[in-house]
Parts: structure tokens; C-alpha cells; sequence
């Protein structure tokens, strides 16, 4: 099988769907390059499924087109709709669709039965698509004996089997458990890497998303907030609402004092309740204006109040909180009279409630967003 040389990219311009008066996707535009693996994540009705739908040609799209590699398979002003059966595509559910009365290789080879494709062929390829899994030893095994990572494994096979163009997959590691749902994740990735295969892939899960994509679009209400490599969707958020999809940062309201360019965008001088710093920004700020200081837990360094104090911190004196011990790491809560900071660090540091502290971090790693 050789998946990276059938890979089409993907472009999605300008596309609508409405249900009744709810605008479920809202003018998307996307281009998805072929061989890459793109993440459209978000919460529950935001409209990623029926933009993987309509991808699929299982929803008509109200606005806009659909192009798979050099084709228009959708386009709504023309009229044009290519069937979901001629567009090429493997399709992985979060329902895995195993048929319980048929083996492995009869459920990997159903798809490609159903095109009318001769016996040998079928018999050629549904072997080399689960070699590709992992899974060819279990070719005569009923389908119900798998685990349900294997079962995971024998929906790719089957979705690889016709070698497809474009493989899009919706929650299909939501049924796993946490363990076996990183694992998954992993071997899929590797798979999807070597074969070079062009993906578009649904999730609510921000860490599965930040494990497996290229890129990651975050859609809330229909639209796309903002899109990305994982390392800048989480250290350089476009708004509030994209930094607080992302882990748990501490999110400090703020008025801007002064701009300036710097490092290829701005320094933000900003005031707090209690406090004062530096911190960058994509954009640049009307002095006056309200805005929103991103702090990563995992950027706070915790210590005692007398400690040296690193160039180029911004501290606060607290109280701790609370404190939770979570294996590797501990969670701790520290305040002082005007701001709450939820801070990470390691599991030997020897704090206790009501401890007095010093928290402080870089003032590079303060990222500026509106409000």
C-alpha cells in the first residue's frame, strides 16, 4: 500500500450548514496540505462533526465549497455534489461499525466488496492493510474477541484498505480507556506519518489533539477561533477564550499601560490588581485598554519569600491554599489579597497549607490577549 503517493489536500472555502435558524458551521475557510494531519477540536455543538460531514459528503453544505485534492466535490451556488462514495475518502467513526458476525479480514475486506472488486485483488489488499495495523495474525479471528484498541485498529485497516486519498475520523479513541487511548494515539500517529496520508480528525480532547496534529484548528459556536501548531495554539493564544481551552492557565484581568515593538510583535506593559509587568502580544494594545494576562501553571516557579529573586521575574508574596499531590507533580493554590495563582511543581517540594510563599515567572513567558 502506498498511501503517501494517493494523498490530496483538502480546501474548504467559505462553508455554511444551517439547521432550521441554527447556523451550525459558520463561513469556514481551511486548507489542509496533502500528507498533513489537521485537529479541528472543540466543545460539544461547535461544529467540527458537521464540518468532517460535509468533508465526507454526508451533509450538504448551505454556503461555500468543498474541494478534495484537484475535484470540487461540493458547491453549493453551482449545485455540484459528488456522492460520499466517489470522493475517495476512508472514514473512521467513534463507533467502530465492527459487523460481530464477521473476522477480521471480512470486515477490513467489506468495503472493498461492495465496489465489486475482484477476489484477488481484495485478498492483496486487505492483507497489506493489516500488516499496516499491526493486525495481520488476527485475520481469521472474530471480530468480537478484540480488544477495543484492536477493534480501533481493524476500523483504519478497513478505512485504509482502498488506499484513500483522505482519511477523516471522528472521536474514534473516545471509547478507550486513558492508557489505551494515548497508545492508540501514538500508533496511529506513527502510521499516519509513514504513510504520509492526508487526515482531517475530530476531537474534544485537547491532549489528544496536541499529540497527534500538525496542526489544530479550535472551533467554538460554529467558527474557527483560531488555527495552529500545537506550540502556538497553546503559548501564543489568539484570545481568552483560545489560552483557556488549553490546560488551566491563570487568567489575570489587566489594563495596558504602554506598547512598543519587540521580537517580532509587542511588549505590553500592563498593570494588575497588586501588581505590574512585561508581558508579548501578536498585536499591538491602545494604552488604557483592558486586556488579559496569560500565566501557565507550569511557568510558575514556587519559593520561599526570602529566595533570590531570577532576573526578569515578576513575583507575588501568598499564602498556599491548597495543595494536591497528583504522582509525578503537585497542584498548589496561592493568594494573596488581590489575585488567586494556581501553580504545578514537583512532587518532593515540601509545602503545607498556610505556608507563606513567593510565586514568580519569567516576564517572557506572559502572554497579552484582549479581554
Amino acid at each position: 500500500m502506498s498511501a503517501s503517493t494517493a494523498a490530496r489536500g483538502v480546501s474548504l472555502r467559505g462553508i455554511t450548514r444551517r439547521f432550521g435558524q441554527t447556523v451550525a458551521v459558520d463561513d469556514i475557510h481551511l486548507e489542509v496540505a496533502p500528507g498533513e494531519l489537521v485537529t479541528l477540536l472543540g466543545p460539544s455543538g461547535c461544529g467540527k462533526t458537521t464540518t468532517l460531514r460535509m468533508v465526507a459528503g454526508l451533509e450538504n453544505n448551505d454556503a461555500g465549497t468543498v474541494r478534495i485534492g484537484d475535484e470540487v466535490v461540493s458547491d453549493a451556488a453551482s449545485g455540484r455534489f459528488v456522492p460520499p462514495e466517489r470522493r475517495q475518502l476512508g472514514m473512521v467513526f467513534q463507533s467502530y461499525a465492527i459487523w460481530p458476525h464477521m473476522t477480521v479480514f471480512e470486515n477490513v475486506a467489506y468495503p472493498l466488496r461492495v465496489r465489486g472488486i475482484d477476489r484477488r485483488t481484495v485478498e492483496g489488499q486487505v492483507r497489506r492493510a493489516l500488516e499496516l495495523v499491526e493486525l495481520g495474525p488476527y485475520a481469521d479471528r472474530p471480530a468480537p474477541l478484540l480488544s477495543g484498541g484492536q477493534q480501533q485498529r481493524v476500523a483504519i485497516a478497513r478505512a485504509l484498505s482502498f488506499e484513500p486519498g483522505v482519511l477523516l475520523m471522528d472521536e474514534p479513541l473516545s471509547n478507550l480507556d486513558a492508557r489505551l487511548r494515548a497508545q492508540t494515539a501514538r500508533e496511529f500517529r506513527l502510521l499516519q506519518r509513514r504513510l504520509g496520508i492526508t487526515c482531517l480528525y475530530v476531537t474534544h480532547d485537547q491532549e489528544e489533539a496536541m499529540m497527534l496534529s500538525d496542526r489544530i484548528v479550535l472551533m467554538e459556536r460554529g467558527r474557527i477561533l483560531q488555527h495552529g501548531t500545537p506550540v502556538d495554539m497553546y503559548r501564543r493564544p489568539a484570545s481568552r477564550a483560545v489560552a483557556a481551552f488549553f490546560g488551566a492557565p491563570n487568567l489575570l484581568d489587566v489594563n495596558v499601560l504602554a506598547s512598543a515593538r519587540a521580537d517580532g510583535g509587542w511588549r505590553i506593559r500592563v498593570r494588575g490588581a497588586g501588581w505590574e509587568a512585561e508581558g508579548l502580544a501578536d498585536t499591538d494594545m491602545a494604552t488604557g485598554s483592558p486586556a488579559t494576562a496569560v500565566l501557565r501553571a507550569e511557568d510558575l516557579v514556587v519559593d520561599r519569600p526570602e529566595a533570590p529573586l531570577p532576573d526578569g521575574h515578576v513575583a507575588w508574596t501568598a499564602t498556599l491554599a491548597e495543595q494536591t499531590f497528583r504522582g509525578a507533580r503537585q497542584s498548589l493554590v496561592a493568594r494573596t489579597a488581590d489575585v488567586e495563582l494556581h501553580a504545578e511543581c514537583g512532587f518532593d517540594q515540601a509545602w503545607s497549607v498556610n505556608d507563606r510563599l513567593r510565586v514568580s515567572l519569567p516576564r517572557s513567558r506572559i502572554r497579552i490577549v484582549a479581554r
